[in-house]
């Protein structure tokens, strides 16, 4: 494979991923500029990705940056209340962001056996078997912890962030682990995260 080709077709993908998460009408504000909050979401995925994971495939950088493509279309709030309403939501979500990512893909020229693989990716297929499938579930937590753990946390019971802490750290692998040790957070996150980490025994 040139690897140009192979460069310029990966910028493609990133760009119109981009360009999709650039439509969020939910905007966040990042160094005193408001930005969509989905495209922020995927440079972060991309930035934590590159510290975890340096070597990462193609197959799995593609993943992480169109992990949450144009999440915003489908809410919560659109499907029943309770555990098997938030199941379905997550599933059906989780398919749409691999279906929106595959079209992308075949739209700048990729087979159908790398459009599958990422595909597998964004679903997590096979999570704890598959190693790129842990490293994108590692990332996901690291972001979720360095980036937006602190708000959620200031919305919730300490018990439910306890709660969420635990679930979220039994999903990471033990480098992922390591790697969320090692991240400074500020000081009342660190202590609900040490709280969690110490109910779990």
């Amino acid at each position: 494979m040139n690897l140009d080709v192979t460069s310029e077709r990966i910028a493609s993908v990133m760009a119109a991923i981009d360009r999709a998460n650039g439509e969020d009408p939910n905007r966040i504000v990042v160094d005193g500029a408001e930005r969509p909050a989905e495209l922020v979401y995927g440079e972060r995925m991309s930035e934590a990705l590159a510290g975890f994971c340096p070597d990462a495939t193609e197959e799995l950088a593609i993943a992480a940056r169109g992990q949450h493509i144009r999440r915003w279309t489908s809410q919560r709030a659109d499907y029943p209340e309770g555990r098997i309403g938030y199941l379905k939501w997550r599933a059906d979500l989780k398919r749409f962001h691999a279906e929106t990512v595959a079209d992308i893909m075949m739209t700048c020229g990729y087979g159908d056996d790398a459009i599958q693989r990422v595909g597998s990716l964004v679903r997590k297929d096979r999570l704890k078997q598959d190693p790129d499938a842990q490293i994108l579930e590692d990332v996901v937590c690291l972001v979720f912890l360095e980036h937006y753990f602190e708000a959620f946390a200031a919305k919730h019971s300490d018990e439910k962030v306890i709660e969420i802490v635990r679930k979220t750290w039994r999903k990471m692998s033990e480098r992922g682990q390591e790697a969320a040790l090692a991240l400074n957070l500020p000081a009342e996150a660190g202590r609900l995260v040490s709280a969690a980490l110490a109910a779990a025994g």
